[in-house]
């Protein structure tokens, strides 16, 4: 395997073995699942990921004909001729937090219907330290925004920890709690983007290392932002939705990848969210 101006070339069979990661990382955990599905000798992944989303698709692949087993610190897998079969994706738990968040930071209600609820334990509880309503029956989780909420410390983490892709949106939030909150991000280490944009909104946030300081606002001010990533681009996204006058959000392309129709949601909400063509010059 060698690199060539930024191009991967492999060559060769792939073969069973013993893999340590490092950290326990969601895409490698997922790229090796696939990979140990389609060969013939075992292949055995110590320390890997454990988020809903990894073992979804080691459901998928089990009813496809791989045998998959995870036990305390590892992932075994058996592959083989794989055959066909049907499944039900699990909700994006990324997605339902956003929508949670999205009621929380404009100080309204919102009803997430379909959810896994247990896939969010991390944020909901913290949502309730921050003093929101929360309420769960069945698969829909229910959102009642008490204001002013609190600031609160969180440090992201792998799952169960508090999701490192709902880190930015909840940024977005913390930025109007009343007093000091906290952000340590433990996973990405320059999951930053949103920051400078936000400032450029009126948060009071200071970078210092891995941990993101906030000191909370009365009132955010809307103003044009650039999207740098999907979950910045949801951060910002949130950010206008409570913020004083009209704010413009560059760089969709990013956001589409994580949120289909994320305006029409949105507006059956109450908010007015629009998008516009680029402007040809």
């Amino acid at each position: 395997m060698e690199v060539c101006e930024g191009v991967v070339h492999a060559r060769g069979r792939l073969h069973g073995g013993e893999v340590w990661l490092r950290y326990p990382s969601v895409g490698a955990t997922e790229q090796l699942l696939l990979a140990g599905a389609v060969i013939s000798e075992p292949v055995e992944v110590v320390n890997p990921a454990r988020e809903p989303e990894v073992m979804d698709l080691a459901r998928l692949l089990s009813a496809m004909g791989a045998e998959i087993s995870f036990s305390e610190d590892r992932i075994t897998i058996q592959g083989g001729k794989l055959r066909g079969t049907g499944h039900h994706v699990i909700p994006d738990r990324i997605e339902a937090g956003t929508y949670l968040l999205a009621g929380a930071i404009t100080g309204g209600e919102v009803e997430v219907v379909g959810a896994r609820p247990e896939h969010l334990t991390a944020l909901l509880v913290k949502l309730e330290e921050c003093g929101v309503g929360i309420a769960v029956e069945g698969r829909t989780i229910c959102l009642k925004a008490r204001v002013p909420w609190s600031g609160v410390e969180v440090e992201t983490a792998p799952y169960p920890g508090f999701p490192t892709d709902l880190q930015p949106q909840f940024t977005s939030f913390l930025a109007l709690a009343r007093g000091r909150s906290v952000i340590w991000e433990r996973v990405f280490e320059s999951r930053f983007g949103h920051v400078g944009e936000l400032l450029r909104m009126g948060a009071r946030i200071t970078l210092q290392g891995q941990a993101i300081l906030i000191e909370g606002v009365e009132g955010l001010r809307g103003a044009e932002v650039v999207a740098t990533d999907i979950r910045a681009g949801a951060a910002l996204v949130l950010a206008g939705l409570a913020a004083h006058g009209e704010t413009r959000i560059n760089g969709l392309d990013h956001l589409r990848r994580g949120y289909e129709n994320i305006e029409g949601k949105l507006a059956q909400l109450g908010a007015e969210v629009w998008e516009e063509e680029p402007s040809v010059t």
